[in-house]
């Protein structure tokens, strides 16, 4: 049941073209205007800059995408997956679905911020990981944020005002490490950071699982 959930979001996300293309036009965008900005300028934009443009890019893209995890379900069909499949599996396939388009939304920004604001990073690999960690961290908080959000009035709203508070230790540690992948320091020194990110993750995630057959049932 898990795989035809995560394909039946699959299947739909590719289905609204619209939402796909708006994202991507976002993202773009956003690095377009950092490079008219800065790029135009004889290389005023430093390092740090770019690792700040680009986290701030990444999290305001990130929110928009899973906003709409259960926002935008209808309550018939709330109840319609109620009666055949359990909480559990409906979260997972969301966070799955929302850890794949994530990690593919900071990818295409990491490449496009490569492209037009050119590559302060001594340490690809080890800022990939981070990006695969961020989005994992991203996509276990947020998604549990919209279950709560869809069941409240003004739910957009209360959306941004959750999101913020949660998802900023992710983001401070992803700050810190890619601090690190610029100034090219050796990884170990990034490992305690690495450690933590995962253990939050772990943690939000376990709290997702339990908490999330309550919210689902009220």
């Amino acid at each position: 049941m898990l795989l035809q959930l995560f394909l039946k979001e699959l299947t739909l996300e590719l289905r609204r073209k619209a939402v796909i293309s708006g994202l991507a036009l976002y993202l773009f965008s956003t690095a377009f205007i950092c490079y008219l900005s800065f790029s135009l300028k004889q290389n005023q934009i430093t390092p740090l800059v770019w690792s700040a443009l680009f986290w701030v890019t990444i999290l305001f893209s990130v929110i928009n995408t899973v906003a709409k995890s259960f926002i935008g379900e209808k309550k018939g069909r709330e109840i319609y997956y109620y009666s055949i499949a359990s909480p559990a599996a409906i979260l997972l396939s969301k966070m799955l679905y929302n850890f794949l388009l994530i990690t593919i939304l900071t990818f295409v920004g990491w490449v496009l911020f490569v492209l037009l604001l050119n590559n302060p990073l001594a340490d690809h690999a080890l800022f990939g990981v981070t990006l695969l960690l961020a989005a994992l961290g991203f996509s276990s908080s947020l998604t549990m944020l919209s279950a709560l959000a869809a069941k409240a009035n003004h739910s957009n709203i209360l959306m941004a005002v959750l999101s913020f508070p949660v998802v900023i230790s992710v983001l401070l540690i992803a700050i810190k490490v890619t601090k690190n992948c610029i100034d090219g320091l050796d990884r170990s020194v990034s490992y305690p950071e690495l450690l933590t990110l995962l253990a939050i993750n772990c943690l939000v995630a376990a709290a997702s699982y339990l908490l999330f057959p309550y919210i689902w049932r009220s």
